[in-house]
């Protein structure tokens, strides 16, 4: 158990929550919710104890271990694999180096003797002989298989430094499992197995998360960081976005009535005050409109962007076709003798293991690289518009928010190109910000505005929410679903790909994979399932 009592975090005069009481019980994963800058990241490191509190106090249960999903991707780059997995629970490491050190020693005393059997002892009582077959089952499931166990961390691409990092936070069993973004990095078929491995976690769990799928999968309770303090409430992130939308406008209208009966009672008043035959009635209503308690709703640190897609033109017949499209980069084979036709109506995602090939299909059908062979066209009928995954060439020059707008608006008037930005969050002077100093997610919701402005009915997007906090994925979300055109994009949000996609493109390491249904029926298709199995023969499957 961890609890929390009479927490306060502030910044100046700028209060993040304020006078907070939780306890976070066994049994339970919460998941941590709330808008960009409202401080779920900070509230980890207070509970990690990294980070002091303005006041308050985190009290957690004796000899309760606490496990943390570390952050720095280098801070284990000359352990190995195995060594920094076991490192997660620190003093069976360091019982189990101190062991190893004195058997490797050439002249073993007795007194070396003696230590080594009570380190043994430590040993069995922390199941120390299990240590390396229980992390080799963590890393396995994360899709770190046997041949990179032994090599350092260096070695290692940053996609498997995640995975190996968060290996070492759910090893050994800790009482207290803190995980900020768990899943990033992780393919579907991970993701999957970390959601199955939390389910059956018997201890406490506190996880940020943008992927709503997972939250939804994993989360017994939401603790939402919002109006300055932190409310917990049972259920998913499902039920939390219901209940809660439910509770304002519950809020709302009962604000609404109260407004409404007080009108009717000053109108009353001044009509009858002076009537000396109404006067009574006139006091009794003063009396009964002193004790209405009309509450001010405090403005919440939520906001959802506009995010809506309107094509100029529908699309004709003929939309794209690929015919035998191959490529190759740095002597590795992305995709070869690729074919595709769009019909009306196509909602792609395109899924499977290697993003490059994805990134760089893309950047074909968007005629920023050439094929090595084969060809593609688009219809006579069709604009189209892209949201790249690397989007770092449009920010470089030093010019404002309005400035780098103007020049995709067809519509030059600063005001409507103002009220745009402020319909995307970027209100007042924030509009003035240049564009070099944006962040990851800033950026994509100017690139988000670009698309908007195109009016284009074919839209290619790489990996559009990775940035994105979990109110500009739901309006991203909702967007893209009233889209009536077509759509093809990547993205490692099941929820997102599911509620979105019509059609599933998995390109493997031995062809291509295309279905006409949605995501989850067709991760759960016997026949798919069947065909993966043969194309992904001689290749790792790490994920969709």
């Amino acid at each position: 158990m961890i609890e929390v009592r009479d927490l306060t975090l502030a910044y100046g005069k700028r209060i993040l929550f304020k006078d907070v009481n939780i306890k976070f019980s066994p049994g339970n994963c919460y998941g941590l919710i709330g808008a960009n800058g409202a401080g779920k990241s900070t509230f980890l490191k207070i509970l990690e104890g990294k980070v002091e509190s303005t006041q308050g106090e985190v009290i957690i249960g004796n000899k309760q271990r606490m496990a943390v999903l570390e952050q720095d991707q280098f801070a284990y780059d000359e352990h190995t694999v195995m060594d920094t997995v076991i490192m997660g629970h620190r003093s069976l490491y360091e019982v189990l180096h101190e062991r190893d050190m004195i058997y490797q020693k050439e002249d073993f005393s007795e007194e070396d003797g003696h230590r080594a059997a009570e380190l043994e002892e430590l040993v069995e009582e922390m199941n120390g002989y299990e240590a390396e077959a229980n992390a080799g089952i963590l890393l396995d499931g994360l899709g770190i298989t046997d041949e990179f166990h032994e090599k350092k961390l260096k070695e290692l691409e940053g996609g498997q430094k995640v995975r190996v990092l968060l290996a070492q936070a759910l090893f050994g069993d800790p009482e207290i499992l803190l995980l900020d973004e768990p899943t990033n990095n992780l393919d579907i078929e991970s993701i999957s197995w970390l959601e199955n491995f939390l389910y059956n976690f018997k201890n406490t769990v506190i996880v940020v998360s943008h992927d709503r799928h997972f939250m939804n999968k994993v989360c017994t309770h939401m603790a939402d960081i919002d109006f300055g303090k932190i409310q917990v409430y049972p259920g998913n992130y499902d039920f939390w976005a219901e209940a809660s939308q439910l509770m304002a406008k519950q809020k709302k209208d009962e604000n609404k009535k109260k407004e409404e009966k007080a009108k009717e009672l000053k109108a009353f008043i001044e009509r009858f005050s002076s009537n000396a035959s109404k006067a009574k009635q006139a006091t009794s209503r003063k009396k009964l409109l002193e004790k209405m308690n009309i509450e001010d709703i405090p403005a919440s640190s939520r906001k959802f962007p506009y995010i809506a897609f309107n094509a100029e033109r529908e699309c004709g017949k003929m939309i794209l076709t690929v015919e035998n499209l191959s490529k190759s980069v740095d002597g590795e084979l992305l995709f070869k003798d690729f074919n595709l036709t769009i019909n009306k109506g196509d909602k792609i995602a395109f899924v499977g293991q290697n993003n490059l090939a994805k990134t760089v299909l893309f950047q074909i059908l968007m005629g920023e690289l050439e094929p090595d062979s084969g060809e593609f066209r688009w219809g006579e009928t069709i604009t189209n518009s892209y949201f790249p995954k690397e989007n770092s060439k449009y920010f470089e020059n030093k010019v404002s928010l309005i400035h780098w707008l103007k020049q995709y608006s067809t519509d030059n008037d600063e005001t409507f190109v103002r009220g745009f930005l402020g319909r995307m969050l970027f209100s007042g002077e924030e509009s003035m910000k240049t564009v070099d100093v944006l962040s990851g997610g800033e950026k994509a919701r100017c690139l988000l505005s670009r698309m908007m402005l195109s009016g284009a009915n074919a839209m290619i997007l790489d990996e559009p929410t990775n940035h994105l906090d979990l109110e500009s994925i739901t309006a991203l979300n909702n967007g893209l679903i009233k889209f009536p055109e077509i759509l093809l994009f990547s993205s490692h949000d099941h929820q997102f790909i599911d509620s979105i996609a019509n059609r599933i493109i998995e390109i493997t390491p031995n062809g291509y994979i295309d279905r006409m249904m949605s995501f989850d029926d067709y991760i759960q298709n016997e026949d798919v399932k069947k065909l993966r199995d043969d194309l992904y023969k001689g290749h790792e499957r790490l994920n969709l």
